[in-house]
């Protein structure tokens, strides 16, 4: 499997679903749709955007749009190996709550494209040399630093009236804290004494994703953790997160995710840091 891939390429690589074992970060200017995991997303401007391994992607425009693209396997650059580094997880990827891609200034859509330019160069150079990987992922590093950097700029500057209210954020303490063991719509509406239907329209309003989505992703987010993270059987998993048995998670996963528990601790590892 190769570890990191830089290429340009364009929208129409993207028109079907795609699912790769593989951090991915793509780069773009235009205007035009796509979907992630079944949610509709607009994009205009200098747009850099953030995918995590087997996260499905699909282009819905036909018009096509000319694409920077970074794919990286965890084994390559583990992004929670290097935290104290780089605190891109939770802001660039595996934030469940906020869009995973931002719109960028010129300046720094420029920048970014140059690195990208000198990653590409570094992995064509014929001359084999020890320093070329360290190069590569220093790259890396440093495209990841300052999107980190622009992503938290980004989220200072929203809008007043774009900050979620009172009740958004405590639906937010209610999913992080009850995840494990309640996955009906109606147990956290009743929180709010609304009922589904209202309940679902509000969250969806904010995060342009239904309640229901949101508990999936939110158990399928530690799901995919607990994988990558640790050496605890499918088994064992299911139990932390409360299914019935493991074959019954497995369905669960695989619907979701398109792939089994199984598979995608093979496809993406195990981590450097797992305990």
């Amino acid at each position: 499997m190769n570890q990191i891939s830089i290429q340009n390429t364009n929208s129409d690589y993207f028109l079907k679903s795609v699912s790769k074992p593989f951090y991915q970060i793509l780069v773009f200017n235009g205007c035009g749709k796509f979907e992630i995991n079944l949610t509709h997303y607009e994009f205009t401007g200098y747009t850099i955007l953030f995918l995590t391994p087997y996260q499905q992607f699909k282009w819905l425009d036909t018009n096509k749009t000319e694409l920077q693209l970074i794919q990286f396997h965890g084994d390559y650059y583990c992004i929670e190996y290097h935290k104290n580094l780089i605190s891109c997880n939770g802001i660039l990827f595996n934030n469940i709550y906020e869009k995973p891609f931002f719109k960028i200034d010129k300046v720094y859509f420029d920048e970014i494209c140059d690195i990208i330019d000198k990653m590409k160069k570094e992995s064509r150079n014929e001359i084999e040399s020890p320093f070329t990987n360290s190069i590569i992922k220093s790259y890396l590093q440093l495209i990841l630093s300052i999107s980190s950097k622009e992503k938290s700029k980004y989220l200072t500057n929203i809008k007043p009236n774009e900050i979620p209210n009172e009740d958004l954020v405590l639906f937010q303490g209610l999913l992080e804290k009850h995840y494990k063991t309640e996955r009906s719509v109606a147990f956290y509406a009743s929180s709010f004494y609304l009922s589904t239907d209202a309940f679902s329209k509000k969250i969806k309003k904010q995060f342009s994703k239904t309640p229901s989505q949101l508990i999936q992703e939110r158990v399928i987010l530690e799901a995919k953790k607990l994988l990558h993270l640790t050496y605890k059987s499918i088994k064992e998993i299911a139990q932390e997160l409360n299914f019935e048995d493991e074959f019954y998670f497995s369905r669960y996963f695989k619907k979701i995710v398109g792939v089994s528990p199984s598979l995608y601790r093979k496809n993406v590892g195990i981590s450097i840091v797992a305990k």
